[in-house]
């Protein structure tokens, strides 16, 4: 069970830090992450945003795209195309090849957007997208306070 937490408590800038739980991404009945050992980024207004190393990811599925964005704790951010039994889901992974030194720790780790999978899991719990469609953190029933991400939220 996952404690409760308030997002409107998480710090800014964001924090990372283990996520503690297993972390499972499924997509075009394929189990295309899976990890105990991911991380999560924490930033006020924000469900977390999960972080899965390569290794536990079936890398061979993601395809790079030429998006890309700029964050201003974490840096450069690419994506990547999910391609799973014939199934394509447009930019629904991004990672930081060269993340900033507070986020290092982050370097190539995959995270996954839940509206582009069809179901993703923080422990047992399949969790919610974030609202909105530019911000990727998974939602799970333990949060309280105003997630960002609706329409009138995007810069606050």
């Amino acid at each position: 069970m996952l404690a409760v937490e308030n997002v409107q408590d998480y710090p800014r800038p964001p924090d990372l830090q283990p996520a503690g739980t297993r972390l499972r991404a499924v997509f075009a009945e394929l189990t295309v992450a899976d990890s105990m050992d991911g991380l999560r980024v924490l930033e006020t207004h924000h469900a977390p945003s999960y972080y899965i190393p390569p290794a536990d990811v079936v890398m061979a599925a993601l395809v790079p795209t030429s998006r890309e964005t700029f964050c201003e704790w974490k840096g450069r951010a690419v994506y990547y195309d999910l391609i799973v039994n014939g199934r394509r889901s447009r930019n629904a992974a991004w990672s930081y090849p060269a993340p900033t030194a507070r986020f290092a720790a982050l370097r190539d780790h995959v995270a996954f957007y839940a509206t582009s999978l069809d179901a993703a899991y923080v422990g047992e719990i399949k969790v919610q997208p974030q609202p909105g469609d530019f911000y990727g953190g998974w939602v799970t029933p333990n949060l309280t306070g105003r997630i960002k991400g609706a329409v009138g939220t995007l810069h606050w």
